[in-house]
């Protein structure tokens, strides 16, 4: 089976001016075979997010209009305007909504389903979405809407950003790309305003940004970022709210918003693979957005260096939103003209500096979680997760049912580059059962082709073995694909072990299961409310590679070897002196330092090739 939506790199749908204008063609044809005769523009089978739908088509329309000039456009936009500020502008409070702070106002916002009452809580986003429609209608309007009309949407607009920042809480669904879109419509709604209105709101705008956003970023793998649904960081919305703010960025020329954004992409690129594949998030684990991420994954891989256009999206909907009739959805649309629109390119070769989360060479990489144990290994296009024992996950010896990688002190990176090989050495104190303090000494070598994994610890009791990960997922063309097969040589015996239960909190890798599937299973709240991310952590057990320790070693350590890649001959030697760990293998050789490390207490590494 097939992931469902972590498609193709979104860097590889092609972006020049000729290729928006046959996009924008498309759209047109479409938009004018649907028009109705009151002027709407919304997909018939819209039931929901409905609020910005008819107002986004008619906005790219407005963009197709001001580069082509086609004739049948004006009456178009003029008819479907209208249809959005007579049919799709409420002033009387939605029954039920629960978010508001003050009642009766009579200010204007955009309903998430038409019908009263029927779903309000999505009231708040809608009404952000349709701000932005708005203001691209306006800065597009020249030429083409009449006055009194290109009035009454600014009053309008007007009204949307009061009845966000007024009449309800700000960003009561705790998601940032929500709020930074919010800031965004502000920013751009002010440039639309008289002076005297438009100080204020600008002002408004980027104190919302600092109080409400900024100052409640989330910690993870060495970044604050800006919280989505409760969590630090998703790989649905994550880089929509870098897409916001790289727009934040381009029309305010704000700092800030350039400095938090080079942050948030810095993550994403430590935390994606080679190829693309991501996993996790606070509200979908592998739901992937497709054109919403483009403006931001490209004007911040520009910024920083770095292929952020590598990011496996949802290429069903690589241009605009569609329906599953494959039908123009007018939803988001503001994000294919601001791409439109934006000049930055792709920036498509991998950044030269190391991250601490991250190793990549090639085809092989390795993203690392907060306590650098892999969350996410990719070697011979296959696809590792941290696998589960006992209600533990991750990557690491196990000793007596114990897995050992959670870290009891300061967790030392070191990063060495030698002779076509790319290395990071990660040393971490822990506590077994038996309270005694062992120091784990993992070693990830990659020539871009194979990963080498060592792990040396002080001698274990019991039978120890390595816990290695659980294949997951495997390139198969442009798709992802489900699996349970793994390319991995094993110094010691190797084992690819399944739980012996089917129970919901045991993950069978040869199942027709999906992580998010079981995740949302596990999770306390429903599919799309909850964190899948915190259902899994209830994951008991799953299918796992287990290694036995190396022949070999010496007599006071365990070391354990496995190389995830192409089959081949592998028969590590390891050799001790004076507390320093030589490592051999067919491709290097590799001596880590005394588990203590160097005066200032960093590990001590060297590689060479051979």
């Amino acid at each position: 089976m097939y992931l469902p939506r972590q498609l193709g790199a979104l860097h590889d749908l092609p972006d020049t001016p000729e290729a928006y204008d046959a996009v924008l063609a498309g759209v047109v044809e479409e938009a004018l075979a649907r028009l109705t005769p009151q002027g709407s523009l919304e997909h018939p089978d819209c039931g929901e997010d409905v609020g910005d739908t008819s107002l986004g088509v008619t906005s790219l329309l407005a963009l197709a209009w001001q580069r082509g000039k086609d004739p049948r456009l004006p009456e178009a936009v003029r008819r479907s305007l209208a249809f959005h500020l007579r049919e799709r502008v409420y002033t009387e409070d939605n029954p039920g909504y629960p978010n508001l702070r003050a009642r009766h106002t009579g200010l204007p916002y955009a309903r998430y389903v038409p019908e009263a009452g029927a779903h309000p809580i999505g009231d708040w986003p809608s009404t952000v979405w349709a701000l932005l429609q708005a203001v691209d209608v306006l800065d597009l309007a020249e030429g083409l809407v009449e006055d009194g009309q290109r009035a009454e949407l600014v009053e309008v607009a007007h009204g949307y950003w009061r009845w966000l920042t007024e009449a309800t809480f700000f960003n009561p669904q705790e998601a940032a790309n929500q709020a930074i879109g919010c800031v965004v419509g502000g920013l751009m709604l002010a440039r639309h305003l008289p002076p005297e209105q438009a100080r204020p709101v600008r002002s408004r705008a980027l104190a919302l940004y600092v109080e409400e956003i900024r100052a409640h970023r989330v910690a993870d793998r060495g970044a604050l970022l800006p919280p989505e649904h409760g969590g630090a960081y998703d790989n649905n919305y994550g880089p929509i709210s870098l897409s916001f703010l790289a727009q934040a960025h381009r029309i305010s020329g704000e700092e800030i918003f350039a400095e938090d954004g080079d942050a948030l992409a810095r993550y994403i690129d430590a935390r994606l693979t080679v190829g693309g594949f991501d996993n996790g998030g606070p509200r979908y684990s592998e739901q992937h957005s497709g054109f919403e991420s483009v403006l931001g994954l490209r004007y911040f891989s520009a910024r920083i260096g770095s292929d952020l256009g590598r990011y496996r999206g949802d290429t069903r909907w690589g241009r605009h939103a569609v329906k599953p009739d494959g039908g123009l959805d007018g939803h988001f649309a503001w994000m294919l003209v601001w791409q439109i629109q934006d000049p930055t390119r792709w920036h498509r070769d991998p950044s030269p500096v190391p991250a601490r989360h991250q190793l990549r060479s090639g085809t092989v990489s390795v993203a690392f979680d907060s306590r650098m144990t892999p969350s996410l290994v990719e070697a011979a296009g296959t696809y590792y997760l941290p696998a589960a024992v006992n209600r533990q996950h991750g990557f690491g010896p196990v000793v007596d049912g114990f897995l050992l990688c959670r870290p009891m002190g300061e967790v030392r990176v070191r990063d060495v580059s030698a002779d076509g090989l790319t290395a990071k050495l990660v040393t971490k104190p822990v506590v077994g059962r038996d309270h005694v303090l062992r120091h784990v000494r993992s070693l990830y070598v990659t020539d871009g082709t194979s990963l080498w994994a060592t792990v040396a610890v002080e001698r274990l009791p019991g039978t120890p073995y390595l816990l290695a990960g659980l294949p997951y997922a495997c390139d198969d063309g442009d798709r992802v694909r489900r699996t349970a097969h793994a390319e991995v040589a094993s110094a010691g015996g190797l084992r690819l072990t399944h739980p012996r239960s089917d129970g919901v909190d045991h993950f069978d890798a040869r199942a027709d299961r999906t992580q998010e599937q079981a995740a949302f299973a596990l999770a306390a709240d429903p599919r799309g409310y909850g964190n899948p991310d915190e259902g899994w952590r209830h994951l008991v057990s799953s299918t796992a590679l287990e290694a036995d320790p190396a022949p070999g070693a010496p007599e006071d350590l365990h070391v354990f070897a496995v190389r995830y890649g192409p089959e081949g001959p592998f028969a590590p030697a390891f050799t001790g002196d004076g507390g320093a760990l030589t490592v051999r293998t067919e491709a290097f050789t590799a001596v880590i330092g005394e588990a203590a490390g160097d005066a200032r207490g960093e590990p001590e590494l060297t590689l060479r090739a051979g």
